[in-house]
């Protein structure tokens, strides 16, 4: 059994913030001694997926609907896989987006690389958008598309 000081220490997390999500009904099964609340193995599970629901996008009210399910058992499988289904979609369309990004980051890296080496922009000019070094051309594609 864990404190709550000791489980905001381990979760990097406000203890306020524990506080916020016991009041939300977000550890149903706390157990409290003399009115402390006792985390279990159980609850640090918990609060994993929790974090990890917060961290890809959910909102508290979507959390406790999770929780909610936990609590029904198993008919509630389908709403619960559905549920990290969609988490999962967009997370991913979020990464794409983000390699994008990353890639229009290193391409114009290189780019500038480039361009200072040359002390201008004349050769690089010629080489777009279809002349590029391969390894640079599939970044130049990739965010550009």
């Amino acid at each position: 059994m864990y404190t709550i000081g000791q489980v905001a220490e381990l979760f990097h997390l406000p203890i306020s913030t524990l506080r916020y999500y016991d009041k939300e009904g977000l550890f149903p099964c706390l157990e409290r001694q003399s009115g402390i609340r006792k985390f279990s193995e159980r609850e640090l599970e918990a609060l994993r997926v929790i974090e990890c629901l917060k961290r890809s996008g959910l909102e508290i009210k979507d959390i406790k609907q999770f929780m909610a399910w936990c609590l029904e058992g198993p008919s509630t499988y389908p709403d619960r896989k559905a549920m990290f289904e969609a988490r999962k979609q967009a997370l991913e369309e979020e990464l794409q987006q983000m390699q994008k990004t990353l890639d229009m980051l290193r391409f114009k890296c290189w780019y500038y690389e480039t361009a200072m080496q040359d002390g201008n922009e004349d050769r690089l000019n010629a080489m777009l958008p279809d002349h590029l070094p391969p390894e640079i051309q599939t970044l130049y594609d990739n965010a550009h598309a």
